[in-house]
């Protein structure tokens, strides 16, 4: 797999200098400055090209931008609201404009209003360092008492609901403005960043949209890209639900390997892909991950690797979680690699031109001097190459063992 790293731009605290220190091979990035449903234009994807291809002192990196993560798709396809032709009609563009800058891998998702989710960015570990978190009683709390979704209650068992009241009343007005914005203020790389009121009003438009309308709806999106992207030559990959289950009363469609089959059953051309993402998918305890390469392999363009470990308290498989060290979450990571080098080995077999699938080591634990920079939540350096070296780890005596 090529080994690659997320990179924000140049105003991410990690250098260009220190991804080739840690032996990356390819970046992935994104223009984050860019509003959702707006085009991508040459020029600006071009400048961060360039950016990466040179180390700060302006001599020659010898990385390239070989994966957009994310070129996000707009509430508005989501939901199919005012303007949606106009918002597919540029996301074409944008896929034409990166594809002539050389660029072949954009990654995509399509989870409702909330990106990814967590309600603690940096939760002590034994150890010493930081992690990220999900608790499950943190968000109901967010949901019924900060929130105030009418319709909260309906969502969740009585024990759930009284711990929630429980913890919201041991909060305090500092630890509820401090758990609002670890849920809505914006993770790193998603997709938007939102108010209190447009979380809320944003949820009034998608009062009539069920699990069914959203799969509809994201089939419509790429019956009218994917073709595109694929006489481009670029490889769409849609990253899973994350968690990998329903928040706010909204639906999540991409949470399961049942759920990439039929997609890529229903848009079948090779272009339509997946991103294989061990810690999103890891945290439904009936995730199988050599299992789902084994499966749908043929389909995967990007990989996250990543590792989860499901915690208390848990309803049903809505459950409490952290962000464990690579090799050391309920995802078997050794069998994950070794199922993916079986599907490269594969791939060159049959003379594909993707046989190098992109990975990248996703998230990271804060260790040593990370506790002291002012890094992204869940994008260390330490924390990201000590994961990078465990998994490049895995992948050379994979490799030797096949010789």
């Amino acid at each position: 797999m090529k080994q690659t790293w997320r990179w924000f731009g140049p105003h991410d605290t990690i250098t260009t200098a220190d991804m080739r220190q840690c032996g990356v091979q390819g970046v992935v990035s994104a223009l984050h400055h860019i509003a959702p449903g707006k085009v991508w234009p040459q020029d600006e994807i071009k400048t961060r090209q360039a950016h990466i291809s040179a180390f700060p002192d302006g001599t020659a990196s010898g990385l390239a931008w070989d994966v957009v993560e994310s070129l996000p798709v707009s509430e508005t396809i989501k939901t199919k609201g005012p303007d949606y032709t106009s918002h597919i009609a540029n996301y074409i563009e944008s896929l034409r404009n990166i594809a002539a800058c050389g660029i072949s891998v954009v990654c995509y998702n399509f989870m409702p209003i909330l990106d990814w989710t967590r309600t603690d960015l940096r939760r002590r570990m034994d150890h010493g360092g930081n992690a990220m978190s999900f608790n499950l009683i943190d968000f109901v709390a967010f949901d019924l008492h900060i929130l105030k979704r009418a319709t909260a209650a309906d969502d969740y068992s009585a024990e759930i609901l009284s711990q929630a009241a429980q913890r919201f009343s041991e909060l305090g007005a500092d630890g509820a403005l401090q758990l609002q914005n670890n849920i809505i203020a914006g993770l790193p790389g998603a997709n938007d960043t939102w108010t209190l009121q447009q979380v809320r009003d944003n949820l009034a438009t998608y009062a009539q949209i069920d699990a069914a309308k959203l799969y509809s709806n994201m089939i419509d999106f790429l019956a009218e890209v994917a073709p595109v992207a694929q006489d481009l030559g670029i490889r769409l990959c849609c990253h899973p639900d994350d968690p990998p289950f329903p928040l706010l009363g909204l639906p999540r469609i991409m949470s399961t390997q049942a759920d990439y089959a039929k997609l890529i059953q229903d848009v079948d051309v090779a272009a339509n892909g997946i991103t294989f993402c061990t810690g999103s998918l890891g945290v439904d305890p009936d995730f199988d991950g050599p299992a789902f390469i084994r499966a749908l392999g043929h389909r995967i363009h990007f990989v996250h690797l990543r590792n989860t470990t499901r915690e208390k308290p848990s309803d049903g498989k809505r459950t409490s979680f952290h962000e464990a060290a690579h090799l050391e979450g309920d995802t078997d990571m050794v069998a994950v690699i070794q199922a993916l080098v079986a599907e490269e080995a594969q791939r060159r077999e049959t003379g594909r031109d993707d046989h190098e699938i992109p990975m990248r080591p996703d998230h990271g634990q804060d260790i040593l001097d990370d506790l002291t920079k002012d890094s992204m939540p869940g994008y260390p350096l330490n924390g990201r190459m000590r994961g990078l070296a465990e998994l490049r780890g895995i992948m050379a005596a994979t490799l030797h063992a096949q010789r």
